[in-house]
Formats: structure tokens, C-alpha cells, sequence
């Protein structure tokens, strides 16, 4: 497959994985949730790897980076929106989750000198202008502060700051190593950060009073978001610039309302359409650079 349609299936997965992750966080906390996801996910992808003849220990040389890229991308960010998920909503966190490409390009400008003219810091201001009125519900006072999802609203916006940092400081490593094996080399570092604080919380006992239905969400978020789509996403970014790919992410939203509104009866609020609007179009400003450039 072509890397912009590997780009296209990950967002899509990824879309839904706010969804699923809601429906998982009824009968697991958090940190079980992400234990048991990426479990599935290192299971799938040693799997493939083995299957291809591949090593599946990676260079001892590039142990340092994937462990920077495990705590990032995995440990941190992963993190960080499941708590997020306990509190706000799977399409308010698509919307704000949006904002990733502005990030990626600015840190892309500062770190890999990609150009960023007027059109990027254009989109810059907008997208923020837009992620604000998301967690403010366009009600610029004290008040949303004290919002139980307005915590939840800005652990997504730190989620976003580390999915970009992952994306970009990752490019060197997934080039020399393979998509496959540099996906599964961060992920398994990540996963050994995570573990220590499932036992910890003696997190396996949760299993037992998981349902089916609870089961069928975290196999699709270990399997398929974890394991399929960190591969497809980091394969298209060996083969494409980093701001291009992180274009598609501006689809997650869409992806994630589509999936939220039947599948969990949730509401668009007319400041989340409106923010989430302004946030597409400062991406859509940023990209319009990245292409001028």
C-alpha cells in the first residue's frame, strides 16, 4: 500500500480508538487499559516480525532513542489520554486532537528547518484561536475552570504537544530501523515503563469483571490501534515528509464524530463544530505553506 493510504487507515483507527477507549474505561482504569493495549499491540507486531524473518531485538546502538520515543510516544501520551478520557467527551477529544499538524510543523521548523512562512503562523493562531473556543465552549470566563471536562480538554492539548514531538524525533530512528521493528522497539520500552505501575495497582484483577463488549473495545484498540495502525503511521512517515503526513490527522475529528454520535450517543455542541472548525482551517492554512515551501 501506498504511504498516504497507510497514513489514511492509522487516523481512521485512530478515529474510532477515542470511542473504544470510552467504552473500555466503563470496566478498566486507565493505566490497566493501556497495559493491556499495548500488550496486544507488542504481541501483533513480534508476530510480524517473526513471520518476516526479521530480529526482533533491535541494535543496541538505537536502545537510547526508542526508549526516548517509548516514553513520548507511548508512556506519556498514551497516558494522558486515557485519564482525559475519564472526563471529557470522545469528540471533544477529536476535535482538540486536530491541532496535532500545527505542532508537528512548528517543531518540523525548529528541528528538521522546514520553512514556516506567513501561511503557517496564519493557521498557527487560528488553530489555536480554534482549540480555545473548543475547551472554553466559547465562554471566556472563570467558570469552565472549574469543569471536570475541561481537565480532561487540556490533558488532550498536552497529548497533542507529545504525538508531535514522537513524530518528528522519530523520523532518523524509523528510516535506519523499519517501520516494524523501530514501532515495536518504542513500543515495547513504553510498555516496560507502564508495567511497574500495573502491578503496582494490581491491575489484572480487573479482568475478571470485564464484558464482552469491554473485551471487543480494548482487542481493537491492542490489536488494531496499536498494533496495525503504529505500524501503518510509522511506515508512511519513513516514506513521507513529516508535515504531509501529519496532514491526515486533520481527519481524526470527523472520523471520531461519525463513530461518537451513534456508537456512544454523544452531542456536537455548536462551540465544538465552531472550534473544531477553526482548528481544520488553521491545518488546512499550515499545510497550504507547507506545500508553497
Amino acid at each position: 500500500m501506498g504511504p498516504r493510504l497507510l497514513a489514511f487507515i492509522a487516523v481512521v483507527f485512530w478515529g474510532v480508538s477515542f470511542v473504544a477507549t470510552r467504552v473500555a474505561l466503563r470496566h478498566v482504569s486507565p493505566i490497566t487499559l493501556v497495559v493491556t493495549r499495548f500488550a496486544l499491540g507488542l504481541l501483533l507486531l513480534n508476530a510480524i516480525l517473526l513471520l518476516r524473518g526479521g530480529p526482533l531485538v533491535p541494535p543496541r546502538g538505537r536502545w537510547r532513542m526508542l526508549a526516548l520515543l517509548g516514553f513520548v510516544g507511548i508512556f506519556v501520551h498514551m497516558l494522558l489520554q486515557a485519564y482525559a478520557l475519564t472526563t471529557t467527551t470522545a469528540v471533544r477529544t477529536g476535535w482538540l486532537i486536530g491541532i496535532i499538524p500545527i505542532w508537528s510543523s512548528l517543531l518540523a521548523a525548529i528541528f528538521l528547518h522546514e520553512r514556516f512562512g506567513p501561511w503557517k503562523v496564519s493557521g498557527l493562531i487560528l488553530g489555536f484561536l480554534g482549540a480555545v473556543v473548543v475547551v472554553t465552549r466559547g465562554r471566556l470566563n472563570a467558570d469552565f475552570l472549574a469543569l471536570p471536562t475541561t481537565r480532561g480538554d487540556l490533558l488532550v492539548l498536552t497529548s497533542t504537544v507529545t504525538w508531535a514531538v514522537y513524530t518528528v524525533i522519530g523520523q532518523e530512528t524509523i528510516r535506519a530501523l523499519g517501520s516494524l521493528r523501530a514501532t515495536a522497539g518504542a513500543m515495547l520500552f513504553g510498555w516496560l515503563m507502564l508495567v511497574p505501575f500495573f502491578l503496582a495497582r494490581r491491575g489484572w484483577t480487573e479482568f475478571a469483571a470485564i464484558p464482552p463488549t469491554g473485551w471487543g473495545a480494548i482487542l481493537f484498540l491492542g490489536l488494531g490501534c496499536s498494533g496495525l495502525a503504529y505500524w501503518f503511521w510509522y511506515s508512511a512517515l519513513g516514506r513521507v515528509e513529516t508535515s504531509r503526513v501529519a496532514a491526515f490527522l486533520y481527519l481524526e475529528p470527523l472520523v471520531t464524530v461519525a463513530a461518537a454520535v451513534p456508537l456512544l450517543g454523544e452531542t456536537v455542541a455548536a462551540s465544538t463544530i465552531v472550534g473544531g472548525a477553526m482548528v481544520l482551517m488553521g491545518v488546512a492554512l499550515v499545510q497550504r505553506g507547507g506545500s508553497r515551501a
